[in-house]
């Protein structure tokens, strides 16, 4: 049975405070016997205390937000998988729209970046999405088919159990305009399919698809209620404790349906 996993990406805001208050409040209002796995991406600064907090709960883990394509080495300002793995982060996320767009993550720098994830036992949650222009042109299906097989085709079976997937439309994050249930069902249909053609039924089955882009309280239960989305990467609306445990409460319906 597929993981069904909410992710809190903080990017770069709040105050070592804030993000300690925060944290707090997912601790308090999340309930640990609904089956949903949440993970918290905090910027670098705040993730051990992050780290230390949440050992308190069963069902959340924590995510950093980027890693190095290098283990280690004079790369002043990096961060590499081995340190993360070192202090007790599960999950990285890699491949974000931002990470391309900004900072030259190409596809063969995202898949270095897998590897090395991988290498040290923890989990990618490799980002892939479309831009408008890609939409609106008709290539969106060819603009994912690339991103999964560039960065991910070269895994093995095994490794690939330990992916999960987050559908990013470029166009809905941030936006305030999220895609339509039957745009992201549709996608995360075909992302499922080629998973089975690239990799095998099993890991097409067992890997966890989520959502993101303007993910709201207004929306998550209608998207959460696709067969084929697994939950969701939430980015403004996890900066906000009662928004982001009203989209948990929505997984959690839709896990129990």
């Amino acid at each position: 049975m597929r993981k069904k996993i909410v992710a809190a990406n903080w990017k770069m805001h709040l105050s070592f405070a804030e993000a300690m208050a925060l944290t707090d409040a997912f601790l308090h209002g999340l309930d640990d016997s609904g089956g949903l796995e949440v993970l918290i991406a905090p910027p670098f600064p705040y993730i051990h205390e992050v780290l230390n907090g949440i050992q308190r709960h069963p069902l959340i883990s924590v995510a950093a937000q980027n890693c190095s394509e290098h283990n280690n080495g004079a790369y002043t300002g990096e961060v590499s998988a081995y340190m993360l793995a070192s202090v007790g982060v599960e999950f990285v996320i890699t491949g974000h729209s931002e990470r391309r767009k900004y900072y030259g993550d190409i596809p063969e720098v995202i898949s270095r970046k897998v590897d090395r994830i991988l290498e040290h036992r923890m989990s990618p949650l490799f980002c892939c999405g479309e831009t408008l222009e890609d939409r609106n042109s008709g290539k969106h299906f060819d603009v994912i088919t690339g991103q999964i097989r560039n960065s991910l085709g070269h895994l093995s079976v095994e490794n690939m159990k330990s992916v999960v997937i987050a559908y990013e439309p470029v166009w809905a994050i941030g936006t305030g305009i999220n895609a339509t249930t039957k745009q992201a069902g549709e996608m995360h249909r075909f992302i499922r399919n080629l998973l089975s053609e690239i990799f095998s039924d099993d890991v097409s089955s067992g890997t966890s698809i989520l959502y993101g882009g303007s993910l709201k309280p207004d929306n998550a239960t209608e998207l959460f209620s696709c067969e084929d989305i697994d939950g969701g990467l939430v980015g403004g609306s996890s900066l906000r404790a009662t928004e982001f445990l009203t989209i948990c409460r929505a997984m959690e319906t839709a896990c129990s349906r």
